[in-house]
């Protein structure tokens, strides 16, 4: 019985050590197809906001500034021994109109990239991420 503790340990062992690496493949199927998604403009542009005083400020963006602010972080809050979760966004410190793109404004239409991107490469990232799992304990086995 010795023997097989050692290898159902072993297993577990390799599942556990391999699931933050799994989910983070995953991620990355998500991250890029978002970053093709995102929508880009030809010419630099602008967006009006306010800053910390209320005044008007307006904001210059050069052509791919959102799709250079979209990345994926390890969520340690939501994470745990038998799950890794990987969030996915844009930095709004460095895109503040990023939700404006992706939902729309009362005057403008949205341009959504991250809902689209994941309704169309989830399943596959589901399966990239079992397929690194399964690699991961077929090595321990």
């Amino acid at each position: 019985m010795s023997g097989a503790d050692a290898w159902l340990d072993g297993i577990q062992r390799a599942t556990e050590e391999s699931i933050r690496p799994a989910a983070q493949a995953g991620a990355e199927e998500l991250y890029l197809e978002a970053r093709l998604r995102v929508p880009q403009s030809a010419e630099p542009h602008y967006f009006y906001g306010k800053n910390s005083k209320s005044t008007g400020v307006r904001y210059y963006f050069e052509p791919g500034s959102l799709r250079n602010a979209i990345y994926q972080v390890y969520s340690k809050d939501n994470s745990g021994k038998a799950r890794a979760t990987y969030h996915i966004a844009w930095n709004h410190q460095k895109v503040p109109y990023g939700f404006m793109v992706e939902f729309g404004t009362s005057r403008a239409p949205a341009h959504p990239f991250l809902r689209p991107a994941y309704a169309a490469r989830r399943d596959f990232a589901m399966e990239v991420a079992r397929a690194y799992l399964v690699q991961e304990v077929k090595k321990a086995i």
